[in-house]
């Protein structure tokens, strides 16, 4: 649910509560209005019930924050802080989902294409003997291709770059190269195997990155080539950081 329709339901239900905690009686619908008021605390309640898990809601503490700012008294919370604490449960609640919506996608597509994973698997583990590869804590692996000594770009910057991305086989998938043009983007906007091999590179260096999967697109399939767990190779060279 987004914050604005949680808050719009916090002020109806606050009101709910309120009248109830106040000596409000059991009454019989007549009239429309009646129904109307029935139905809108019926739906306050649904409303609350599907937003928060049975312990992450107390029903006394929501009255008694209402009552607190009645009375403007025994406010166990700074009012300039509210927003705040709502903004961040909710934050926090769409990313335990987003997680969870990962996790359940990424074991679909291994129990679809666990061939695809242990046959890069594979790939990333023989290029290890190569001449040249290194590779970091990560699992990224790399060649130096041309090493210069200049300044180095961090997560938060942008750089300039011309590229030839291809798969282990050599399909080619995206080249700038290709397009005549160089790219522009911010270190930290792309793949993490891009964000952490940037960063090795000097202005002017040119290096050949082998992403593991892990480290690229994971289970997600993108375009034709780059099908779900598929390991990526990049030449790579560093035109500029971008000021």
């Amino acid at each position: 649910m987004k914050i604005g329709k949680i808050l719009s339901v916090f002020a109806i239900a606050l009101i709910v509560v309120s009248c109830n905690k106040n000596g409000a009686q059991s009454k019989s619908l007549e009239t429309a209005t009646d129904s109307l008021s029935y139905a809108i605390g019926m739906d306050v309640a649904r409303n609350v019930a599907s937003s928060f898990e049975g312990d992450e809601f107390d029903h006394d503490l929501f009255y008694q924050g209402y009552m607190s700012v009645t009375d403007s008294t025994d406010l166990l919370i700074d009012k300039t802080l509210v927003q705040g604490i709502i903004q961040t449960y909710m934050q926090k609640k769409q990313q335990e989902q987003f997680a969870k919506q990962q996790e359940e996608a990424a074991k679909k597509a291994e129990e679809q294409f666990g061939d695809l994973k242990a046959a890069g698997e594979k790939l990333m583990a023989d290029n290890i003997s190569k001449e040249g590869v290194q590779t970091t804590e990560s699992g990224l692996q790399y060649i130096v291709l041309k090493d210069v000594e200049g300044d180095k770009p961090t997560a938060a910057d942008r750089v300039k770059v011309h590229y030839h991305g291809t798969l282990f086989d050599g399909t080619i998938f995206d080249s700038s190269v290709d397009r005549g043009e160089p790219s522009t983007f911010g270190v930290g906007q792309v793949i993490k195997g891009w964000t952490e091999g940037l960063q090795l590179m000097s202005v002017g260096s040119k290096y050949k990155f082998y992403i593991p999967q892990e480290l690229a697109y994971g289970h997600q399939q993108r375009g034709q080539h780059i099908k779900p767990f598929t390991p990526l190779v990049f030449e790579v060279e560093l035109i500029e950081i971008v000021k």
